[in-house]
């Protein structure tokens, strides 16, 4: 409860706002403008385009309808796509490199800050609801009033593939899951809603299971939607000239279109269970818009609706994510909250999750994050001037229990995207995404770019450097041997880039001794006249 004093003091305050004109345009002397509540819908593994939305063949008018009236980012992305490294650079600002959860095996450091934290000191309540996913275990953390949580993924229905009962933690209780997960969510969150005086803003994180993997449509959604076959026609395969060699290997692999979770997966019935699985999350969003209309609080809330990753769905012969292809770290990113944003329709800057906690902070006059590497984005939705990113970095470290994947590292900006693996003999990857949106042809090897990929190299380096100014790279225990089997019968390993073909004794043969640039070709001719003169 916040004190009666200091709520005056605050309404004093914002009447002042709006005495100087410094409010939206639709608040009045009449109506002060409060602290608007906040809800985070985050869904898991939704791609940037798989909404109604964005013309997916997937009801969705809920989601559609917070996007029409409210704010769509359309370059969002996040700086690692993998479950519980991408929820706590939502949650704490940080890059995976400065907050250390690497992998889905690595709890959250207790002495890092989230900005929940920072909503309770601003005298927020505060709930979080649904998945948690940062090492092992449900139980409570700092930053939450009231908790209802689950242990890692969480099962979509009461019962897991063992027979076990699925559990959920109920601000300490231990109570079994009863039905579907995502409507039960929704309960929780509707009930929540309901609950405690209208004197304090509030904030919900809701953390869907939903669209996680293995899909589980609602029985209601179930045969719903038809399956067809994703339209991959001008879209890379995998196969390309300049493809690395792990992507054509992945091909038969855990996450391959070949051998997809070692199984024989139709993509068509693939992507119709995602898509019915993502139906009962609309429900729930719907559900949470008309609690919140039928408490008097709408018009008084923020929503923002995304995803912890985007997901392939057999672009480059792949599916999942973890990779640094659009596809698998693009976003949606929607922003809903007509009273306090003086912003509408699409914008265009470049945001990443590691945003998020700065933007509601700022929203919220909240109590900013002591050192983040995100940067607020709220003065663009209140239709304000400021400085936007102008690059990205991305980073994903190896995980042994699916070891497809490389530690990749990668550098987004407006126009292009350069793509280096480290721990692997393969080749980096550039892409002129103004001309070649879908990533299909690999610029490394051609001179004319030559200029771009050295100073993208560069800035990759840098931009990856902790804040201790190092650079390092942290990994979990192996405790088996990981998801290596191929399928019997598939393709074949890929073979080395032609380019890498050399005879013996060939010129270039020592080329890897010297920084790329013009003054290379001359370093090698003078090296070798010097080997010849020595011999």
């Amino acid at each position: 409860m916040v004190a009666r004093p200091l709520l005056i003091v605050f309404g004093l305050f914002v009447a002042g706002l709006v005495a100087a004109g410094l409010a939206p345009e639709n608040a009045t002397a009449q109506e002060p403008l409060r602290r608007p509540n906040i809800v985070v819908v985050l869904i898991d593994d939704l791609r940037f385009d798989e909404l109604g939305i964005f013309g997916a063949d997937v009801p969705t008018p809920a989601i559609d309808r917070l996007a029409r009236e409210g704010v769509i980012m359309t370059n969002a992305f996040v700086t690692t796509s993998l479950c519980s490294p991408s929820r706590a650079s939502l949650l704490t600002g940080l890059a995976m490199r400065n907050h250390g959860v690497v992998d889905n095996n690595v709890p959250l450091p207790e002495n890092l800050t989230i900005f929940p934290e920072r909503l309770q000191q601003a005298g927020y309540r505060t709930a979080l609801i649904g998945k948690w996913h940062m090492g092992h275990g449900a139980d409570q953390r700092a930053g939450f009033d009231h908790w209802v949580s689950f242990d890692g993924q969480g099962n979509y229905m009461p019962r897991d593939l063992l027979g076990r009962p699925s559990m959920l933690n109920v601000n300490g209780r231990e109570v079994p899951q009863q039905g579907y997960i995502t409507d039960e969510l929704t309960d929780y969150a509707v009930e929540w809603l309901s609950q405690g005086e209208r004197v304090q803003p509030f904030m919900l994180y809701i953390g869907h299971k939903g669209v996680h993997a293995p899909f589980t449509p609602a029985q209601r959604h179930r045969g719903t939607l038809p399956a067809e076959a994703p339209d991959l026609a001008g879209l890379p395969t995998g196969s390309e000239p300049g493809t690395p060699m792990w992507v054509q290997n992945q091909r038969n692999s855990w996450h391959g279109v070949e051998f997809a979770y070692h199984d024989d997966v139709d993509l068509a019935e693939f992507r119709r269970d995602y898509r019915e699985t993502l139906r009962a999350i609309d429900d729930s969003v719907a559900r949470l818009r008309e609690t919140l209309e039928r408490l008097d609080q709408l018009d008084n809330t923020i929503i923002f609706v995304t995803s912890d990753n985007g997901f392939l769905l057999g672009e480059h012969g792949l599916i999942d994510k973890r990779n640094a292809y659009e596809p698998s770290m693009r976003v949606p990113m929607i922003v809903w909250g007509p009273a306090h944003l003086r912003a509408s329709g699409k914008l265009d800057a470049l945001v990443a999750n590691i945003d998020l906690g700065p933007t509601i902070l700022d929203l919220a006059s909240a109590p900013a994050l002591d050192a983040v590497d995100g940067q607020s984005f709220a003065p663009l939705l209140r239709g304000e001037t400021a400085p936007t990113r102008v690059q990205l970095v991305y980073e994903y470290y190896w995980e042994f229990n699916y070891p497809h994947t490389p530690t990749t590292f990668a550098l987004r900006d407006e126009r292009f995207k350069y793509i280096q693996y480290h721990g692997v003999w393969d080749t980096e990857e550039l892409f002129d995404l103004a001309a070649d949106p879908h990533e299909t042809r690999n610029l490394v090897a051609d001179p004319a770019f030559e200029e771009v990929l050295i100073a993208m190299r560069r800035k990759l380096f840098d931009g990856l450097a902790a804040r201790d100014g190092g650079h390092g790279i942290a990994f979990s225990r192996k405790y088996n041997q990981g998801a290596v089997f191929r399928r019997e019968g598939g393709s074949t390993a890929a073979e080395f880039p032609e380019r890498w073909s050399r005879p013996i004794n060939a010129e270039d043969r020592l080329e890897h001794v010297f920084p790329d640039g013009p003054a290379k070709p001359a370093m090698i001719d003078l090296l070798n006249r010097n080997i010849a003169d020595n011999d």
